[in-house]
């Protein structure tokens, strides 16, 4: 069952079996297919520049693997009432139990006129940054949506 934003009440308790999920946009993941694509047509079109030519095909190799990323694990951040899943590295999936989650934060900052947040989830050794484009969603909502589930898998 995929739930999302507000689809239970913090006095409701969510139905069994609740899975939250948040992924990469697949519009965003295929528009990075499209450009490293793009890339390579450019390099073919300067050929001739071998300077152009392999800054065109390392952008494009860079690209490639970063939408080759999304498009193998497109789920970043997965929720139950046992805990999270979280991708880590490339595209390994790391599980943590609630009390393996120290804690959980949103981390915003404003620099040169852009406004960034992430979701900070700190399990001690490890520390998970997801951001909006990563979750498809703002981080602030999922954090609220993740502290309702954390507070009702201690009740149960």
């Amino acid at each position: 069952m995929d739930i999302r934003s507000g689809a239970f009440s913090a006095s409701t308790p969510p139905p069994a079996g609740t899975d939250l999920r948040w992924r990469v946009s697949t519009g965003f993941a295929a528009l990075k297919a499209c450009a490293a694509i793009a890339l390579l047509l450019a390099g073919v079109f300067v050929a001739g520049d071998r300077r152009a030519l392999a800054a065109a095909l390392i952008a494009a190799a860079i690209l490639g693997v970063y939408a080759l990323r999304d498009f193998i694990a497109p789920v970043r951040l997965a929720a139950d009432l046992e805990g999270l899943t979280v991708v880590s590295g490339y595209a390994s999936r790391r599980r943590l139990d609630w009390a393996q989650v120290e804690r959980m934060r949103v981390d915003a900052r404003s620099r040169g006129g852009m406004r960034s947040e992430l979701l900070e989830i700190d399990a001690g050794e490890h520390l998970f940054l997801l951001s909006r484009y990563d979750l498809n969603a703002h981080p602030a909502d999922v954090h609220e949506e993740l502290l309702r589930l954390r507070g009702f898998s201690s009740r149960a």
